[in-house]
This record gives C-alpha cells, structure tokens and sequence, in this order.
C-alpha cells in the first residue's frame, strides 16, 4: 500500500507541474515571437531594406532565435518597457542601439560584406504591451559596381526573417531559419523558387508550428489519440480533422473566408475540452465524433492559416507553398501520434493479455528519467525555442501512469482507466484553463 501511495503522489506531483509548464506555455503566447519581415528592392544603385519586426526584442538583445517568447528571456522587463515606450523615444533608442544591431545583418556580395547604413525607424503607436507593436526600419547597402548577386544572413539573434525581392521579374520570396544564409539573390530578378523547391522550403514551416510551437494542436491531437486502442477509430478521426483543416487553411490563405483570432482561438481551446471530456464518457467512435472532429478541424485550419498571415506566402509559388506547409502540418501531427504510440504500446499490450510485464514495468520505471535527463541535456547544449520541460513533464507523467496501469493489469479495462481517461482529463484541464484565458483574461 505504501508502493501504491508513493507512486500516486509522484503522479500528482507530475500532474500539477505539467499543467503548470502547459499554462505558462500559453500565457507566455502574448509575446510570441514572429518572423521579421523584409523587403528589398534596388533603387539608384542602392539595395534598400525596409523591415517589419519587434524591433524592442532587437534594442532589449534578446535572443529572439532561442525563445518563442520574449517572456522566457532574461531581457523580458525591458522588452515590456520598450514595448510602453513613445514612438519617438522607442525610435531613438533602436538609432542608439544600431551600432550592435548592423553586425548581426550579414549582406554579401560574393566574399564582399557590405555594411548597411540605418535611413530610417518609424515605430509603432503605443498599445497594450501584451500586443504585437508594429514598427518599421529601414537601411541600405552599396553593391560594388557590377555585382550580380547578392546573400542575405539574418542573424539567429534576430530570429527567422521572411525576405521578398521588389521591383523585378520571377522575384525571390524566401523564409530563412535564424541564422540561415539566402541563396545568391540576383538583384536583375529570376531567383524565384521553383515549385519543389518552394513546396520543400514550406515543410518545415508547417512542422514547426505543431512540434514544438502548436501546443494546443498537440493536445487536440492527443485527445483524439486517447478515445481508443484501436487504430479504425484513430484513422477516422485523423481523417476528418485533416479534410476539413485542410479547406479552411486554404480557402482562408486566399481570403475567401476569414475569422479573427479572438473567435478562432477560444473555440480551438473549447474543442480540446470537448473531445478530452468525451473520452471520458465514452468506450468508442460515436456515430457523431467524426463530424463533431471535422467541424472543430476547419477551425483548428483557421488557426493555422494564421501562421501564414503573420507572413504570406510567395505570390508566383501560393500553392506549393501552402501544399508544403500544410504537409508539414500533418508531418508534425503524426509525430505526435506516434511518440504518445510508442509511450503507451507495452501499456496496451499488456491490458491485451501479453505476458511481457517484467519488460513493460522496467521500460515504464527508465523512461520518466530518460525524458526528464533529455530536457537537461537539450537546455544544455543550447536554447531551445520552447522549454523542453513542457513536452518531457508530461511524456514522464503518461509513462508513469502507464507503469500504473502494468502494476494494476488485473482491473478491467486497466489502460483506459489508470491511462485514457486520467490523461484526456489533464488534457481537458488544460483546453479549460486556455478557453477561461482567451475568453476573459
């Protein structure tokens, strides 16, 4: 009994700092960090820039490449002061600051750098500091007389950069990682990529935004994951969610259709709920969850069709980009899939009859501490950009119960009462907490 008490308070223990890691991830999403954005076109000689980004992030030193947050930056406070300043002394303070800003923008003409010259800053109204500010800046380049080619590095410090060429035929349209150097952009025009490699460049795009970015996407699909242990169910979920977040995201890409987020977001949090609390209800695929699925789905498409707005996608390549982004968004959902698979398999097995209980109970004991000593090592050996504590408390947590659930294979139904129904609650909590948030905070 002793056993059984230690165990259950190191699942609460684990319950309570999941949820806790899980609502600061989304209370931090106030501050999220988006993608510069940068246009470039040659006037008179000159290759001039003009930027969209937080230009706060940039004269606070955030590393805006290793955080999804300013809030998870050391420099966060004086990210926020900046944020509340007037446009002029928020203006006047990024002048003072360029000296340590130009460095980190790397143009290129062959071995060649070329040193940009600020000419402008035009920051945003000041709003709620929670809110996006939009600001501007802008700074040239000098080619040497002949140059053909130009290459753009946007350094990781000043995270992901969307660049779109002007003023020329077949225009480059690119998004570069943090850190990521452009190809050779030829400054006459015709470096637009081509279709597979536009479709290519989208990929991981789309990815990103469910693993690590989309957490509420990773809890939607968890729910899904946890009403059955069979894969029919599964697959007719899976199917329906990504048929209808497929119409939305494209129709509302082309702007035929369109919500904003403060409507999409609680109703994307309410599905979480709604499918989590439904697990807990029901042993199977009810004759509605496909379309209750597919309905929620054509939201969650809405929601990831905003990632897409925060930057555009290229005018002479929009479908395959956006085929290469959606394909990244079902790339990251089936991973999502299959590591809570592999977690909960021996569990499964185990419920099933399979008597390999020494393998599955040594395997459910090494994994909390394999999770929890990966999250260290990924903190060490850089800055991630979401903490990885968020996604290995709770791997922990289900691998726990899944130990449980082997110790107690001799009750009924042990999986989906001791695992299923426990997690899709977590799940639930969470979904309620961001819905309470977005609605009223």
């Amino acid at each position: 009994m002793s056993r059984v008490l230690s165990v259950a308070a190191t699942l609460v223990r684990a319950v309570i700092l999941s949820m806790a890691a899980a609502f600061t991830a989304s209370s931090a999403a106030a501050h999220e960090v988006l993608p510069a954005i940068g246009d470039m076109e040659l006037a008179e000689g000159r290759l001039v820039f003009d930027v969209q980004a937080d230009i706060e992030g940039f004269v606070a030193g955030i590393d805006l490449g290793a955080v999804a947050d300013t809030d998870d930056a050391p420099q966060a406070g004086r990210h926020d002061t900046l944020r509340a300043m007037d446009p002029a002394e928020l203006a006047a303070a990024f002048e003072t600051a360029w000296p340590r800003i130009a460095p980190l923008i790397d143009i290129r003409a062959g071995q060649t750098r070329l040193e940009p010259e600020l000419t402008g800053v035009a920051a945003g109204p000041v709003g709620e500091v929670d809110a996006p500010r939009p600001s501007t800046f802008s700074f040239a380049v000098d080619p040497p007389a002949g140059t053909a080619k130009v290459t753009v590095r946007w350094d990781s410090r000043l995270g992901s950069l969307v660049l779109r060429q002007n003023g020329v035929e077949a225009p480059y349209d690119g998004y570069l990682e943090p850190g990521q150097s452009s190809p050779g952009i030829a400054l006459g025009g015709g470096s637009a990529l081509g279709p597979w490699a536009t479709f290519a460049a989208y990929i991981p795009v789309g990815f990103d935004h469910i693993v690590p970015l989309g957490l509420d996407h990773i809890l939607f699909v968890l729910a899904l994951f946890f009403l059955s242990t069979h894969l029919r169910p599964l697959l007719w979920q899976v199917t329906a969610f990504t048929a209808a977040h497929t119409i939305t995201l494209a129709l509302t890409a082309l702007g035929v259709i369109s919500l904003p987020g403060s409507v999409v977001e609680p109703i994307i949090a309410a599905s979480i709920v709604f499918v989590a609390v439904e697990n807990i209800f029901t042993r199977g695929l009810s004759p509605w969850r496909p379309a209750v699925v597919f309905v929620f789905g054509l939201l969650h498409g809405m929601g990831f069709a905003s990632v897409l707005a925060e930057f555009g996608l290229p005018e002479g390549a929009f479908v395959p980009a956006l085929l290469g982004f959606n394909v990244g968004v079902e790339v990251g959902q089936l991973f999502v899939i299959l590591i809570a698979f592999l977690i909960v398999r021996e569990a499964i097995r185990i419920d099933r009859g399979h008597d390999e209980v020494r393998l599955a109970r040594d395997l459910y004991i090494l994994l909390p501490g394999i999770f929890v000593g990966a999250a260290f090592l990924w903190m060490a050996w850089g800055q991630p950009e979401v903490g990885p504590m968020v996604f290995a408390i709770p791997a922990a947590f289900l691998s726990l119960l899944c130990w449980l659930s082997v110790e107690r294979r001799d009750l009924v139904d042990s999986y989906r009462r001791i695992v299923a129904v426990p997690a899709s609650a977590a799940i639930a909590l969470i979904g309620a907490w961001w819905f309470v948030e977005r609605v009223f905070l």
